[in-house]
């Protein structure tokens, strides 16, 4: 098992130059988990693509359709102390630590291509690249 930041989701779910690397992560270990926050960030993603005339609405729903079914059982809240916690700890959005406070409640690496987290949480976060690569 392993925790995803919204950013892997989109690579799976949406062409991207990696999505190659996220499907691989997917062979890995397709057990995948995520805080419920992954939904309002991935629509928001979605939402731009559609503004963006990037993607139709039939096509958007289809991809949220799909990464919705990704997570069906895999999606979890997080505690607000412990957020807060990790946000008082690091230079980190409260964003960013739901997805790593989940990691470390269910003591899972957190993979992420955001810098930010991986600088800050190097002993839960793991760049998506390495954990391909490992």
């Amino acid at each position: 098992m392993i925790c995803v930041d919204t950013n892997i989701i989109c690579y799976r779910c949406m062409a991207s130059p990696h999505s190659q690397n996220a499907d691989a992560a997917w062979a890995k270990d397709p057990d995948w988990i995520a805080p419920l926050l992954w939904r309002s960030e991935f629509r928001n993603t979605l939402a731009g693509a559609l503004r963006r005339r990037l993607l139709g609405i039939e096509k958007a729903i289809e991809i949220a359709s799909l990464a919705e079914s990704i997570f069906v059982q895999n999606e979890f809240t997080v505690s607000t102390s412990a957020v807060l916690h990790l946000v008082s700890r690091s230079r980190c959005s409260a964003y960013d630590c739901e997805f790593v406070a989940l990691a470390e409640e269910l003591r899972v690496p957190l993979i992420t291509s955001n810098r930010q987290i991986l600088h800050e949480f190097p002993e839960t976060a793991v760049s998506l690249d390495r954990f391909v690569r490992e």
